[in-house]
């Protein structure tokens, strides 16, 4: 069974290659996600039994001045293989953002929650979430928050490098929301593809992160803790680390839904942190 990635690099598409299991993963080289009519006649030529979009544009400052472009890579492009998806009647699994919330308040986000990006970048995954829906195929969307790993740049890296070179950082404390692995997004996009190759009734919008929540600060101290270094992490409010992008204050996902109809169950981020750990160790 084949199952078309759209990715290569990312840090989701990389762990989904490692799962292996039929995934064919295809590089900006062969599918240019600023094309999306290309991006369709991949998966027309490729005729796969499920289609994981792994590729997106994620710079979120640069996307306040690249909004045109972030829109068609990240609304336009998955509303075009969504298409594609639909024609040839195979599910198609999307992966979104928290940034669709406008990031207030303290409870965590519900599937069926309005949304109010408050950002470029969160306009633009919501408009890839609306054209996926319109699409009217097999789909899932799949929710996600704070993304690390071992592969490219990620908060736990860049904390690694700052943590072994300065003795005292300030970190924003009032950002709250939880890490998740690529390699556990990975697994449940794998998971969701595969149900719903049989049950296509799953169809639909779903959160997934890691769990306990904690804040950004919060998450950097438990970095350091388990890596050794001996790095003071000082909270600061968000006003203090102005950015071009709005960050929400409130990126908590309610993963209820997705453990009810998939069986998926919320990763502990401590163990997914020990495993990027060994995995950089043992490079």
């Amino acid at each position: 069974m084949t199952i078309l990635v759209f990715g290569a690099t990312g840090q989701v598409a990389r762990e989904l290659a490692m799962l292996g299991g039929g995934v064919s993963c295809l590089g900006r080289d062969q599918a240019e996600l600023s094309d999306p009519e290309a991006c369709a006649a991949m998966i027309r030529d490729h005729a796969p039994r499920a289609v994981i979009n792994a590729a997106a544009y994620t710079a979120v400052d640069k996307a306040e001045s690249e909004e045109d472009l972030a829109g068609v890579i990240n609304g336009a492009a998955p509303g075009a293989m969504a298409a594609a998806c639909a024609a040839l009647g195979i599910p198609f699994v999307q992966i979104s953002t928290d940034y669709v919330f406008g990031g207030t308040g303290e409870t965590p986000w519900q599937p069926s929650d309005p949304v109010a990006p408050p950002n470029a970048y969160g306009r633009s995954k919501r408009a890839g979430e609306a054209a996926v829906i319109a699409a009217g195929g097999i789909f899932a969307i799949l929710r996600t928050s704070w993304v690390v790993s071992c592969h490219g740049h990620n908060f736990v890296k860049t904390m690694l490098r700052l943590g072994a070179e300065r003795d005292r950082l300030t970190i924003v404390g009032d950002q709250i929301g939880a890490p998740t692995p690529a390699r556990d997004i990975a697994a449940a996009c794998l998971t969701m593809a595969h149900q719903l190759i049989a049950e296509p009734e799953k169809s639909g919008v779903y959160h997934f992160q890691g769990r306990p929540h904690v804040s950004w600060a919060g998450f950097a101290r438990a970095i350091f803790a388990q890596a050794g270094l001996s790095c003071e992490v000082v909270d600061i409010p968000t006003s203090d680390y102005p950015t071009p992008a709005v960050r929400p204050l409130n990126a908590r996902l309610d993963c209820a839904r997705l453990e009810t109809i998939f069986g998926i169950s919320q990763p502990d981020w401590h163990a997914g942190l020990a495993d990027i750990l060994k995995d950089l160790k043992d490079r």
